[in-house]
């Protein structure tokens, strides 16, 4: 688990590209301290496990199915991550828990500065806009934010310039795509309400009313 408080920015160093896989080697400094072999690693908001350690690198695996998930196949040597380790016991918590396993991409439709922040619109599709909640949390390319406005087609973010310095959301344009993780709230409640993909109520012990009478409404 995460926190989607990015500690360092890499840069990749390496692209071994396989038929539907690749290998990745991420050149960095801070995220290496105290980090093994096996450790845990959130690169763009995807958790990725740690092959191989060097000096100021660490490789990783990327497997089919995360590239097909995520926006990994349009990185190029020389591109900048967000990076994050897994969270310890006594970590602060200061963003909120962020798995490392996304839901899917969104494409940046505008960038507006106001003031001293910039307003973040994204693009997505309805099966992630519905767990996407107005001041609920969201984990853009591993970033924890908060939900600023949501609508049937795109949700918006206003970004404060401490974020902008230490993560590559400065560098992004309109069109480009990001890695988008929901809260997982939000997949457990539609879980214990027996409602599937097609928005239909299957057969569950636990109603609105359970939940109404349990105090979670």
């Amino acid at each position: 688990m995460f926190t989607g408080i990015v500690e360092e920015i890499g840069i990749i160093k390496s692209i071994k590209s396989g038929i539907k896989s690749s290998k990745l080697i991420i050149s960095c400094s801070k995220v290496l301290e105290k980090t093994e072999i096996g450790d845990s690693i959130c690169t763009n908001g995807v958790c990725l496990t740690v092959t191989n350690i060097n000096k100021d690198t660490f490789e990783a695996d990327v497997m089919a199915e995360t590239i097909r998930k995520s926006n990994f196949k349009t990185l190029n040597i020389g591109s900048k991550v967000n990076l994050e380790r897994a969270l310890s016991l006594n970590t602060r918590l200061g963003g909120h828990l962020v798995s490392g396993h996304i839901d899917g991409i969104g494409y940046i439709t505008s960038l507006k500065k106001e003031d001293n922040a910039v307003w973040v619109s994204i693009k997505t599709s309805r099966d992630i806009l519905k767990y996407i909640v107005y001041k609920g949390s969201i984990a853009i390319d591993g970033i924890s934010l908060t939900v600023a406005y949501v609508d049937e087609d795109v949700f918006k973010v206003s970004i404060i310039p401490h974020t902008l310095q230490k993560t590559i959301l400065l560098s992004k344009n309109v069109g480009d795509s990001v890695n988008l993780e929901c809260d997982v709230i939000g997949k457990y409640v539609e879980k214990l309400l027996g409602i599937n993909n097609l928005n239909k109520k299957e057969n569950s012990s636990i109603s609105e009313d359970f939940l109404k009478e349990n105090g979670f409404f």
